[in-house]
């Protein structure tokens, strides 16, 4: 009834856009992190339209992100019994925090830890240090399951979109140039980057957990 071990899962990229897996896949280990997730407006995937269009002028094809974040983990891996309490200390941890604004209108161009991929994102100019007080107290349930913490000195950001490979030398310099310039020229744009954040959100493989902000 029982495999005494577990089925080869073969990862294959063309199956998603050419991305590789940062983690093997192990049965039984849960993919986690920890973000807080923003509705994107029509204007704002208007704006974003025009950024990639841009960029195709450079040679460089992006493909726009299926949904819009702000980090406050890196990834992690959770063993199935870890989740229930994993979940529990965030709700005790981020209990008092508050809900608040922040801009996120400078144009960046990030890759992943291994340089398989190259992102478009919109960093954040206002709100930083209510970012780091949540990501401490993620930080500390990290700490508790013995899990890497978050970036020292991070670069807070929403990722737009994203591109197979290390194409920074192609999206820096002239090309960032003009990005920053049609994000700052866009209509209301100041208003349309100002966002207020409301909840933070886990994911642990498919599974969701929400936590409103005061």
């Amino acid at each position: 009834m029982f495999k005494d071990q577990e089925e080869e899962v073969v990862d294959d990229s063309t199956k998603h856009g050419g991305r590789v897996r940062n983690f093997p896949h192990v049965r039984g280990n849960w993919i986690t992190y920890v973000y807080m997730p923003y509705e994107a407006s029509e204007d704002f995937l208007e704006l974003l339209e025009l950024l990639i269009s841009h960029a195709r002028t450079y040679a460089v094809s992006l493909a726009a992100m299926e949904e819009f974040h702000i980090s406050l983990s890196q990834n992690v891996v959770l063993r199935y019994h870890w989740i229930t309490p994993f979940v529990q200390s965030l709700k005790e941890h981020l209990a008092t925090a508050y809900r608040f604004f922040c801009t996120v209108d400078q144009v960046k161009v990030y890759t992943n830890q291994n340089k398989t991929r190259t992102f478009v994102g919109l960093e954040v100019s206002s709100g930083h240090p209510q970012l780091l007080e949540l990501v401490s107290g993620v930080d500390r349930v990290m700490e508790e399951f013995d899990l890497p913490t978050f970036y020292k000195n991070p670069s807070f950001h929403i990722s737009l979109a994203w591109c197979v490979g290390d194409l920074t030398d192609r999206l820096e310099g002239q090309c960032l140039q003009k990005l920053q310039e049609i994000v700052d020229g866009f209509e209301d744009s100041a208003f349309l980057l100002r966002i207020q954040w409301e909840q933070i959100r886990c994911k642990s493989g498919n599974k969701l957990f929400s936590f409103p902000l005061r």
